[in-house]
């Protein structure tokens, strides 16, 4: 079926900016509380601080399986940090930059040389992020990692910023038993359901037209890049014949979005109103929303979800097994893997032509910061006794809900849940 542009239809642009600033979503609540939300994929792991609800009565945890995001990195394309930064040079000779322009184009000029051969770097702010998971997961589960006999396999992608996350979650566990044997491995053999194939051979291709057309149009609506050029150009004429404005905005916003990865970088945010991060973000929520969250591309994780149900096979039915599964990847496996679990609020069912609705009922920061994770926590009756396994399920170290009865609070019948997944993929 042919897809309407969506500004051509019923919905205009100045309509759609009215919806938007007159409308306070609880996105809107939560950007305004911390700006730094506003970076989408971009965003450092918010440590959690609630407590977890207590196991049902009898019953004690012994299997973690988990699949994690690496933590805060440095930007992966070098083009990343040059386009905004050619736009300010050349701007620069034409003597068109304000104060503020001068001041961030050696901003970036200084902090580009701490990229040099580290693009897409784990930096030590990812680093430390998984440190404190590892950590949180002993103090909340000591049964299923203080064990003598517990066991962890722990597996990666080939990509280093992901394998050095493994390494420091790992070495927090270990550093809790001394008796833990844990083995870490990482191969070529483990990216078919470690990352994010087979995407581009029958998704993106697929709905190519349908989301390009969707996502320029909001991009154009979202983005007011006239305040921001006045404030970092002096020469408006030059701006207007040499400059792409919004695309040097939505540039620079992404770098400004990205330097919470660091611990001694500039912070950007002045440059921008919190109605601009808002909107700009909205851009960044709708993007990913259709590439990876709505209709068919959750199922680009079926194969990762398969081996959630495979790995759990072999392990549930030992007595005494005590342990984990961690697997270490990406933001484009996290989204997806918890759409297709329909984790909690993970999967709205929103329409294209309501598109302009998605931050009412999802939001991207909720699902994938930097060192985003998903954790199934498994338990069994103690000492042996007769009973059903449960299982709760959490995003981001935050208990969820699953379109099931649970036995109470957030802990399923593992059968139960294994059937929801089960339908859940493709045949």
């Amino acid at each position: 079926m042919k897809v309407r542009l969506i500004l051509a239809a019923a919905l205009s642009v100045s309509s759609l900016m009215v919806s938007a600033q007159d409308e306070w979503t609880q996105a809107r609540q939560e950007i305004h509380d911390n700006i730094l939300l506003s970076a989408s994929n971009y965003v450092a792991y918010v440590d959690p601080t609630e407590a977890l609800t207590p196991a049902p009565k009898g019953y004690e945890p012994f299997y973690l399986s988990h699949y994690g995001r690496h933590g805060s990195r440095w930007l992966i394309g070098d083009w990343e940090y040059t386009d905004a930064m050619k736009v300010l040079a050349k701007a620069h000779e034409y003597g068109a930059l304000t104060a503020r322009g001068e001041q961030l184009r050696q901003q970036l000029d200084e902090f580009y040389k701490t990229t040099i051969d580290r693009r897409g770097d784990l930096t030590t702010v990812g680093e430390r992020q998984h440190h404190r998971i590892g950590r949180r997961m002993t103090e909340h589960f000591p049964e299923i990692f203080g064990a003598k006999n517990s066991q962890v396999d722990a597996r990666s992608t080939t990509v280093f910023r992901c394998i050095l996350s493994m390494v420091a979650e790992c070495e927090e566990i270990t550093a809790f038993n001394k008796h833990l044997r844990i083995h870490n491995d990482v191969s070529q053999a483990f990216q078919y359901y470690l990352n994010k194939e087979p995407w581009d051979r029958w998704i993106r291709d697929a709905n190519k037209e349908k989301r390009q057309r969707v996502q320029f149009d909001y991009k154009n609506a979202y983005t007011h890049p006239e305040r921001f050029s006045a404030q970092v150009f002096s020469d408006l004429a030059y701006v207007r014949d040499s400059v792409n404005a919004g695309s040097f905005m939505r540039r620079v916003f992404d770098i400004c979005s990205n330097m919470q990865s660091h611990d001694d970088a500039p912070n950007l945010y002045d440059l921008f109103t919190e109605q601009e991060c808002y909107d700009l973000w909205r851009i960044r929520n709708i993007d990913w929303y259709l590439d990876y969250s709505s209709e068919q591309s959750p199922h680009t994780q079926d194969n990762l979800l398969r081996n959630f149900l495979a790995t759990a096979d072999t392990i549930v039915g030992q007595k005494d097994f005590h342990g984990a599964t961690l697997r270490f990847g990406h933001e484009v496996c996290v989204m997806p893997l918890a759409a297709l679990m329909q984790l909690g609020s993970c999967y709205p069912e929103v329409p294209v032509e309501r598109i302009d609705t998605l931050d009412r009922v999802w939001a991207n920061f909720r699902i994938f910061p930097m060192a985003s994770n998903i954790q199934l926590v498994f338990y069994r009756p103690k000492k042996g006794k007769p009973g059903d396994i449960l299982v709760k399920a959490m995003l981001n170290e935050h208990e969820q809900t699953l379109p099931l009865t649970p036995v109470s609070g957030p802990y399923y019948r593992w059968d139960d849940v294994k059937a929801l997944f089960e339908s859940r993929l493709k045949q």
